[in-house]
């Protein structure tokens, strides 16, 4: 009796917001052996605030989570765009017609909340997804021509030194090890091209802050008032800006920093966070308002932390054999669009959706459907990458003629005109990127893009 699909072993390396919609969504299709590792020793719920766009939306619901994640998310109406020095609006961006465009709406949340829903929906499954936590993977293999197996494998650690190191070989493997991923080093030295693919080093770090409700001052009712309402700012400076919105229910304030890395304390290539210096964060923003200079204060000594923002290289390939990658593995994005979290989770719920509709279960047919995946997924996730890169860059204009066509813009856009240079505000590029449903697609020309694979 021939396999079926939902049989397959399938591991997943990573258990962040990629890695558990891969999980969950692979579970809901019936898939009965998925086995996560990860290497941290529980999700660690922190962080800071998440945007959680229609797109997401509509695949978190498939999947039996949003109503829990949005119950715990601030809904968006409105977006102002902001002088950073003066606190002058430029652009004024009514969100209200979200939800009935798209069906869903606009929200902002806290991303422990997300990466929670996730996990408590995979919870739901405990017959099909087992959690290795505190457990590293290395030694990734792909098997070789000559090889009696077709499968890949690699070796399992626990973090506890007493208990031993295992061997797994699955059918299929999932990389979502994020911007360090071990798997795509793995598979890019299998395929001989990991010296043609370099990290890039974007010169940007952000700083993520979280005000709660608790620690404001009566005096300051201002950052009451934008803590209560239902809005996202973005105040706006050369080579700088931030980005602020409430989640948790309007009981905590997030603002979330782009600016130089010049301040990132001794960064190597393997450290992607530091605490920073709160001195060196006001510095960096001196200039700006009064406002947000007060909101800068609320951050406690020794409570800075720094991110570098980095990417990769474009892969030529996500998919290698039996092995696939996902969210960052693949296509890291600066943050300027607000659409990395929701990019990973599109990635989980298409390779769910293609290894479902496998024929049979050949590591050739699985090749195939990987690159299915990757057909209906790649294209689309590098065009956000551009994107988020080059809204960025207009963000951030210093004085001169591309300042001040951009700011003729950001004019024409208060009397109801013309495209928005701040891309995620911007009406045809929220139709692009929201109205676009990644299962439909998957669903509906999974055999064209499988026949195609083929060739």
């Amino acid at each position: 009796m021939s396999k079926s699909p939902q049989d397959l072993k399938i591991a997943i390396l990573g258990a962040g917001m990629g890695g558990l919609t891969t999980a969950l969504a692979l579970a809901r299709q019936g898939f009965k052996h998925i086995d996560v590792y990860e290497s941290a020793s529980d999700l660690g719920f922190v962080g800071a605030g998440i945007q959680l766009a229609p797109n997401m939306a509509r695949v978190l619901d498939r999947l039996g989570v949003w109503d829990g994640v949005a119950a715990e998310a601030v809904d968006i109406k409105e977006t102002s765009v902001r002088v950073g020095s003066t606190n002058t609006e430029l652009a004024h961006v009514d969100l209200h017609h979200i939800t009935q465009t798209y069906a869903y709406p606009h929200m902002v949340g806290h991303r422990a909340s997300l990466a929670n829903g996730l996990y408590q929906g995979c919870l739901r499954h405990p017959d099909q997804i087992t959690f290795h936590f505190a457990t590293t993977a290395s030694d990734i293999t792909f098997p070789s021509p000559s090889s009696s197996s077709s499968q890949p494998s690699f070796t399992a650690t626990p973090r506890d030194p007493s208990l031993p190191s295992s061997l797994i070989t699955t059918d299929i493997l999932i990389g979502a090890d994020g911007i360090k991923s071990r798997t795509r080093e793995a598979m890019l030295s299998h395929l001989d091209i990991l010296s043609s693919i370099g990290v890039q080093d974007t010169n940007q770090a952000a700083y993520r802050i979280m005000i709660h409700k608790d620690q404001l001052r009566p005096e300051d009712g201002d950052i009451l008032a934008l803590l209560e309402s239902n809005k996202v700012v973005r105040w706006i400076g050369e080579k700088r800006h931030i980005i602020a919105y409430p989640v948790s229910n309007n009981t905590i304030y997030n603002l979330s920093t782009t600016q130089p890395d010049t301040n990132f304390a001794a960064a190597t290539n393997a450290t992607y966070t530091t605490k920073g210096s709160k001195e060196a964060m006001l510095k960096v923003f001196g200039d700006f308002c009064p406002l947000v200079q007060r909101m800068l204060q609320y951050v406690g000594e020794g409570e800075v932390c720094e991110w570098k923002l980095r990417c990769h290289d474009r892969l030529p390939t996500w998919v290698d054999g039996s092995v696939a990658l996902v969210g960052d593995a693949c296509h890291p994005t600066l943050p300027h669009l607000a659409q990395g979290a929701a990019q990973a989770i599109e990635d989980g719920a298409v390779l769910a959706v293609v290894l479902s509709r496998l024929p049979e279960t050949s590591a050739g047919a699985v090749h195939r459907a990987l690159k299915a995946y990757e057909m209906v997924r790649k294209e689309r996730a590098y065009a956000l990458v551009d994107m988020a890169a080059a809204s960025g860059r207009a963000l951030h204009l210093g004085d001169g003629a591309a300042k001040e066509e951009r700011d003729k813009q950001f004019a024409a856009l208060r009397q109801g005109r013309g495209p928005v240079p701040d891309k995620w505000a911007d009406a045809d590029v929220q139709k692009e990127i929201y109205g676009f449903d990644c299962v439909k697609e998957a669903e509906e020309r999974f055999g064209e893009y499988f026949e195609k694979a083929s060739l």
